[in-house]
Formats: C-alpha cells, structure tokens, sequence
C-alpha cells in the first residue's frame, strides 16, 4: 500500500483534475481561447496519475472484498485466487504511480542539437561518425522527427571529423538523452590492408535546443569572424567569405559553420548551436556543485564516459552502463534503437526510484 504522504498528495492532484474539469465546462473559460489552452494542457498532464490513483482505489477496495470472502468455506479457494491476482495488479498500479510521481525532466520535450566528433583512431574514426549519423538519421525517420544539417566538416574518404545537426519532434531529448558519451567501435578499418581489427572511437553529445530567452549573452562577449568555405582536402567549395567562427570570449567556447551559401545563414546556424553550447557549459557547472544528483544519472552527459562498443566482426553491439548486449549491431546501425533505449529509460526510472525510496 502506499503511504500516508503519497495518498494526501494523490488526493490533491485528484482534488485540482477535478476542479479543472469543472472550471472547462464554464461558459467563461469556454470563451476565452487562451485560458481554455492553458487549462486543458494542465488537466492532460494529470490525467495519467488521475487514472492511475483511481485504478489504485478500485483495486483496494476490491481486494479488501475478496480477503472478506476468505471468511466463507465455499467461496474461500476462488477468493484466495482472485485476491492474488488482486495484490499482483494492486502491486503493478502502485509502482506505476511512484513512476508517475518522479519529478519530470522539463527538458524531455525540448528539441536537441546532436554533435558526433572523431575521437581516436583517425580516418577510421570519421568513418565511424559518418556511420553513427546516419544510425541517428535513420532513427529519426522511424519516430517521425525532423533532422536538419548546423554544421559538418568531411574527410576525403566519406567520413566526418564532425558533424551537428538539429532534430525535431516530440520527445526528442527523452529518447536521445542517453546518447552521450564515448561510442567505440571495433573492426577492419576500410583503410587496413593486413586485415587487423582497430579500435576507434567517437564523442556523441546530446544538447537541448536552446533559445536567446534562455540564455543572457552579451554580444562584447562575442568574437565574430568570416573566411571562406573550403570542402574535404581544403578545396574552396566558393571565393568569398561565407563561412561564420562565432567565439565566447569568456569561456572560449568557438563554433564554425560553412554548409550554407550566405554569411547570415552560417551566422545563425553558429548562435544556435553556441546557445545549446553555453546552456550546457554552465548547468554542468552548477551539476559539479551537486554531484550527487550526477552519480543517479544513468550516463547522461559525462562525455569521458566510454558508454557503448559496436564489435563488427561478432555483430555485437553492448552498452557498458546497463551490462545490455545484442547480437543485432547491423539492426541497431539502421536506426533500430529502441532496443538499447528503452532499457536505458527503465533502468534510470529503477535508479530513480531507489533514490526516492
């Protein structure tokens, strides 16, 4: 059963779904578009936890009229078996709403900027960024989202020493949040004659897409400089200085961008990325100041953290933080993710969990 604490407050939450209703079906919120927005918005982020507390009651009060059946001989052994199934659902709803009750992420919705740079292992390397952004391409295809270019930066053989890009769409942060860290990859480079495996690596970032409201800069804290755009080699892809290096002077954080034909474009494509950038800069710095909350996260953004191996020759793909593997790396590469995340979000909700406990 759950304790005193966590009915008072399910009470309340059933107390406000309900006024909320009531206050919907007045002719004064009806009229008033932007109200009836804002209210219906709250009165569907409760209606989860509203079900499932009602779920909850219905069951006790069913499983307390079973135990009360135990008393008759005739109808004991069906009250035992119903009773016991009772307790099973009585004990799943409970935790679905410990789940429920865990604070929200307010960062889960957002859009997110995903940044693959090379780490070890050189042109084997920005092979492997090529290959993990066209996994991320093709996840995003399959849940619908959209996926925009911010920036990239091509080797000669196909690869990326880097590559940002924007995807949008509906929990997009929620899903991808677990992505960052080190992804290494073990195989045959393409570049190998003799046929030895390599271990490469790659450095994924996940970063909620933040505006200018979010974040204060002062633009005397910006170093704002052109030159022209060149393509894989150092070939000039134009002759005049379309390509945008916006740097932060106070934190020397610096962000290049040439894939667009105009100074402005490239410009604007760099502030946003410079924006995510600086947002995460200082959260993590407030983070370093409560660790503990860090050490909770299942691997989220500690981006020293080797976090997964793909190992081509055994088509085995593992992920270190949950001990998870699969012998389905080629499935995984094509975008089916969903495999490794969904057991990454159950396992942060246990851990999360316990914490509360």
């Amino acid at each position: 059963m759950l304790n005193p604490d966590l009915e008072e407050k399910l009470k309340a939450l059933e107390q406000k779904y309900l006024e909320l209703q009531y206050q919907l079906s007045s002719p004064q919120i009806v009229s008033d578009k932007e109200k009836l927005t804002k209210l219906g918005k709250e009165l569907k982020e409760l209606e989860e936890i509203y079900r499932a507390y009602r779920d909850y009651k219905r069951l006790l009060l069913e499983l307390e009229q079973a135990r009360e059946l135990l008393k008759n001989e005739e109808l004991r052994e069906l009250a035992r078996e119903e009773a016991e199934k009772l307790s099973d659902e009585l004990e799943r709803v409970e935790k679905r709403i410990r789940v429920l009750l865990l604070p929200k992420d307010p960062r889960d919705s957002k859009n997110v900027i995903l940044e693959i740079r090379a780490g070890v292992g050189g042109e084997e390397a920005a092979l492997f960024v090529a290959d993990l952004f066209n996994m991320y391409q093709k996840y995003a295809e399959e849940k619908g989202w959209k996926l925009s270019l911010l920036s990239s930066n091509r080797t000669g053989l196909g690869g990326y020493k880097e590559i940002v890009v924007l995807i949008e769409g509906e929990g997009v942060y929620s899903k991808l949040k677990f992505e960052s860290g080190v992804h290494r990859v073990q195989r045959v480079p393409v570049t190998e004659a003799g046929g030895r495996i390599h271990t490469s690596t790659a450095t994924v970032a996940v970063l909620p897409e933040t505006d200018e409201a979010e974040i204060q800069v002062d633009p005397k804290d910006l170093k704002i400089e052109t030159f022209r755009a060149s393509g894989a080699g150092g070939q000039y892809v134009n002759t005049t200085e379309t390509a945008v290096r916006v740097t932060h002077l106070p934190t020397g954080i610096t962000v290049s961008c040439q894939d667009e034909r105009s100074q402005f474009q490239n410009r604007q494509k760099a502030m946003k990325i410079l924006y995510a950038r600086l947002k995460d800069f200082y959260e993590r710095q407030r983070e370093e100041e409560v660790a503990k909350e860090r050490k909770q996260q299942v691997g989220t953004g500690e981006r020293s953290e080797k976090i997964r191996t793909y190992n081509f020759p055994q088509n085995r793909i593992t992920d270190h933080r949950i001990n998870l593997t699969l012998y389905r790396l080629q499935d995984v590469l094509q975008g089916k993710l969903d495999e490794i995340i969904q057991p990454l979000i159950e396992h942060d909700i246990e851990e999360k969990l316990k914490a509360l406990a």
